[in-house]
């Protein structure tokens, strides 16, 4: 958000600056020597809270807090409002539901129900609905498909998949000959290219031009409800940007479409900054966005005006030093990184990079870092915007003005970096440095995906692997068999074999190898293989599955697909291949050397499996490499080389030429990387999002302010936060003489609470679902009918794992003490309010811990729970329930139910003072004549308001009476 108040009543106007007739709040100004010190990311934190300054939500005290970040990490809680919501479509459409209901509730008041509008932009990306209902399924028999002595190489023209594998399984070496023609019976089956789809329920022909047509109908028809709607909150509300569905998932078009580093709203510019509903939010750190993941009930309270709380976080400064090794792929680099860091116990830390050696990663490096925060369990990892981040920016969707506007502002506040330049380092709470150096390039093998090895160390680690006893790095090879050379003829020339010899070799792009430098490294690699003369020999069996034809689309327009034909490194098709033993037979020479010399012969691939026996029964040490390294060892015909002091090969002049002297610099592969497939992503995207989905476009919805519910809907529904809802606010009452609903332990989880998987058959939702004519087929997930309170609110406590001290076996049941019968939950909860009796959940340590959900708190307000007392809270899951208008109440130290001989079949009544106030003490009287102390659970004077207003939702809804 840009301003919370009118700019001649902001406590901090003296701040403003102008840039290009563009107002901004300028932290510089405040004349404090403290900014200057302080994280990238904690000015961006600083900033926000000047701007949003309001004296409620954001107080001066916080700006002093953060401005003393030195002092006050890990102590002060803060706010941090962000400039933007980003939601994908399952988390979101209960947020949408939610306002929708509060237009509602306005109109019953008789208020413009246009008032409601989220007061944070948010962007909702439909891209949670897509299903597979069609496949390449289309087999053919294909004859010699490769390889044998007629041909070295299958031909260009023939876009096989994968080759038929007689050297595996039940037709393995011992039995008959690599090269022996199979039976017909055992005729190898191979996937075409280009051949129909299948539609698997009918199996009908589906033309592969219709494809993306069949999914879309199969979407829309799905999807209906769902998709009538948000094409209704796109034109019904303001401040919210539906991304329709087949544009892209959540983090691709967040990443390269969203990001703008900076925002310009009502006059004023500011940090891009962003909180989403995606775990893949942090990748936008890598662009100098400061940005994470938070629950759907967080989301939507950002979404209603109210800021995120934390406490003041420490920033680890994560020193890059060293220069890059030649050898070393991002890939190589981003999992070094990632191992160093996880090994540093961030601990939901920040993590901020600096260093002269930043500035050797692309973009792309630092989003994929920065999508790896989970793996080390940092909160964000930010790379302040430099230099590079310009550059791939002018590569994408900003003009040369905009970027210069950019430039002009980080700069003018501080938020732009040199990295090269030591003397703006900010202070950290403490420094971790990594060398990039130590970032070897590694392959694993020869039987196992873990055991690494440093490229380096190969030819060391394979003559070891000869020697030790048989085992996942052993072949037991004798000293005197370990010289062993086999001559043999392929097409008329003379070879020979020896231990280590490489007799496959496959380039696959998929998994960690999708990264487009990795596969344009390896292109650039043979494309210069090829100007210097070297060649891969005829007999060693090389392919090339790219994982997708966006893969041999950048291959191509870069120009480097050529050369990987030229050195044989061919496409075969789209689809697992060479990983799943999906390979052609081997020459029959090449089996017979490698028989008679009983060698330990080589295949090198770039995929994510290695078995022994997966790719040949015939080669068994068999290496897993990133996509250059293949082309490399393919064209050295060995692993048993030391690329360093050996070269590849020898030129026709007799020129020994080094895998060094044709290895591409990482300026070469981010020069085609960001020129290639960047700018080609980018403008791919912008055309999706200017022609528009013409399915999308054509769905009909209503043309009012106040959605139409429809009473037959099982997925969308108007939930009843809003009932009763008066323009006045109520004083808060006692809660007198109410039933415990259920009595819990330690560690209550929110999948306790709110059970996201599938609708069990003999569930309370399940039982409803079936009265609205539904087949236990048509269920779906309590995730797909987040916007259906009827079915959620039944879905609340209904796990299966539930342990509830007043039954006897785990599961979603209660007592209802009244009439002593043990009943569903949602059964037990509606009773008792059918008789106008509150309701108390009992629980233990850490209550509501895990991932957030949006209805762990919603539920049980709906169930019509009061006060959950319990003897701690998990903080985040404490304020849900705070936001939903239930109050967190905690014994005191060193009691619980069983220290206060609580059984809870006792009737509670929780005393409230006229005036609550944080962390106050209140009395609790049982109906047995006991009382008790608990503490009320606010922090703060505005979560006490919320709660007299009954919840965050009724509170932005009186606010607009």
């Amino acid at each position: 958000m840009a301003l919370t108040r009118p700019v001649e009543d902001h406590p901090y106007s003296h701040l403003i600056d102008t840039l290009a007739d563009v107002k901004f709040f300028n932290p510089l100004k405040l004349n404090d020597p403290r900014y200057a010190m302080l994280p990238v990311s904690i000015r961006i934190l600083l900033e926000a809270a000047i701007r949003n300054c309001d004296g409620f939500y954001t107080k001066t005290s916080d700006i002093q807090n953060i401005l003393d970040w030195q002092h006050q990490q890990s102590k002060a809680e803060v706010p941090f409002t962000p400039a933007r919501v980003l939601l994908q479509d399952f988390t979101g459409i209960p947020a949408m539901v939610d306002l929708a209901a509060m237009r509602d509730a306005l109109v019953s008041l008789g208020v413009d129900p246009d008032r409601v509008n989220p007061k944070c932009p948010t962007d909702l990306i439909v891209d949670h609905s897509l299903q597979i209902d069609y496949s390449k399924c289309a087999t053919q028999n294909s004859p010699n498909p490769g390889g044998g002595s007629g041909s070295s190489r299958p031909a260009a023209s023939h876009p096989l998949v994968g080759g038929g594998s007689q050297c595996r399984g039940q037709r393995g070496c011992s039995k008959s000959a690599c090269s022996d023609a199979p039976s017909s019976a055992g005729r190898p089956v191979q996937q075409i290219e280009n051949t129909p789809l299948l539609c698997p329920f009918h199996l009908k022909p589906v033309s592969e031009t219709d494809m993306t047509v069949k999914y879309q109908e199969m979407e829309l028809l799905r999807n209906k409800e769902r998709l009538q709607f948000f094409k209704w909150c796109s034109k019904a509300f303001k401040n919210v940007n539906i991304i329709p569905p087949d544009v892209g998932t959540v983090h691709q078009v967040n990443l390269e479409y969203l990001s703008r580093v900076i925002q310009v709203r009502d006059g004023f510019i500011y940090p891009d900054s962003v909180v989403g509903t995606d775990s893949h939010t942090t990748m936008v750190n890598g662009l100098g966005i400061l940005g994470w993941g938070v629950g759907g009930i967080e989301a939507e309270a950002v979404m209603l005006g109210q800021p995120v709380s934390l406490a003041l976080p420490q920033v680890v400064g994560c020193k890059l030093v060293g220069s890059v090794n030649p050898l070393a792929t991002s890939i190589d680099i981003v999992l070094g990184i990632t191992k160093l860091l996880r090994q540093a116990a961030i601990n939901g830390r920040f993590v901020e990079f600096f260093g002269p050696a930043v500035s050797q990663l692309s973009a792309p490096d630092r989003t994929t870092i920065a999508n790896m925060c989970p793996e080390y369990n940092a909160t964000i990892s930010f790379f302040p915007v430099d230099q590079v981040t310009l550059e791939h920016f002018k590569r994408t969707n900003f003009s040369q003005e905009r970027l210069e506007f950019l430039a002009s502002y980080l700069k003018a506040v501080k938020l732009f970096r040199l990295y090269e330049d030591p003397t703006g380092d900010p202070e950290y709470s403490e420094v971790i440095e990594i060398n990039l150096s130590t970032m070897v390039p590694c392959i694993s093998g020869p039987r196992r995906p873990q055991d690494r090895v440093a490229v380096c160390n190969m030819k060391e680690d394979f003559q070891s692997c000869l020697n030790e006893k048989v085992g996942f790095k052993g072949f037991n090879i004798s000293k005197e068999k370990q010289q062993t050379c086999v001559p043999f003829q392929h097409c008329g020339e003379k070879y020979q074999l020896a231990h280590g010899s490489v007799v496959i070799a496959a380039v696959i792009s998929c998994t960690n190898n999708c990264n487009p430098s990795v596969m344009l490294t390896a292109g650039l690699l043979a494309k210069k293989a090829v100007e210097a003369g070297l060649v891969v020999k005829p007999y060693i069996q090389t392919s090339l599955a790219p994982g997708s034809g966006m893969v041999t689309h950048y291959l191509n327009t870069s120009g480097v697909l050529p050369y990987f034909n030229q050195l044989g490194f061919e496409v075969i098709g789209y689809g697992c291949a060479t990983c799943v033993g999906n390979t052609a037979p081997l020459p029959g020479a090449v089996v017979d050397a490698i028989k008679q010399g009983d060698l330990v012969a080589c295949g090198v691939l770039s995929g994510n499996r290695h078995f022994e026996g997966r790719l040949c029964d015939c080669v068994r040490a068999n290496y897993l490499a990133s996509p250059p390294l293949v082309v490399a060892y393919a064209i050295a015909g060995t692993v048993g080389i030391d690329f360093a002091k050996e070269p590849l090969g020898v030129t026709s002049e007799g020129k020994d030429v080094y895998l060094r002297d044709i290895w591409p610099s990482r300026e070469e592969v981010q020069q085609m990387e960001e020129q290639t497939v960047i700018a080609s992503i980018f403008q791919n995207l912008r055309l999706k999002m200017e022609k528009g989905n013409p399915f999308w476009n054509n769905i009909e919805c209503p043309d009012s302010v106040v959605f139409p519910w429809d009473p037959k809907s099982t997925y969308i529904r108007s939930p009843s936060f809003f009932s009763k809802l008066s323009k006045e606010v109520q004083p808060s009452t006692s809660i007198e003489n109410a039933h415990v609903l259920l009595f819990l332990g330690d560690k209550v989880t929110t999948d306790h609470i709110s059970p996201a998987g599938s609708i069990a058959r003999v569930s309370a939702a399940a039982k409803y679902l079936l009265s609205k004519r539904l087949t236990p087929r048509e269920f779906n997930s309590y995730g797909a009918r987040r916007g259906n309170d009827a079915v959620m609110t039944r879905g609340t406590f209904a796990s299966i794992k539930l342990r509830n001290r007043f039954v006897s076996k785990p599961g979603p049941k209660t007592v209802h003490f009244p009439s002593d019968q043990t009943l569903d939950v949602f059964e037990a909860a509606e009773r008792y309010q059918r008789d106008n009796i509150s309701l108390i959940i009992l629980a233990g340590k850490d209550y509501g811990s895990g991932s957030s959900r949006d209805w762990v708190a919603k539920g049980p307000y709906l169930l019509g729970v009061r006060a959950v007392i319990a003897e701690s809270f998990e903080k985040l899951h404490k304020s849900q329930l705070i936001g939903m208008g239930i109050m967190p109440l905690q014994f005191l130290p060193g009691e619980n139910p069983d220290s206060l001989e609580i059984s809870g079949m006792e009737k509670f009544t929780i005393i409230l003072p006229e005036n609550l106030s944080p962390r106050q003490q209140l009395t609790v009287k049982t109906s047995e004549g006991k009382s008790f102390f608990v503490t009320a659970e606010f922090d703060s004077d505005r979560e006490v308001i919320f709660h007299q207003h009954g919840g965050l939702l009724r509170y932005v809804a009186r606010n607009l009476l």
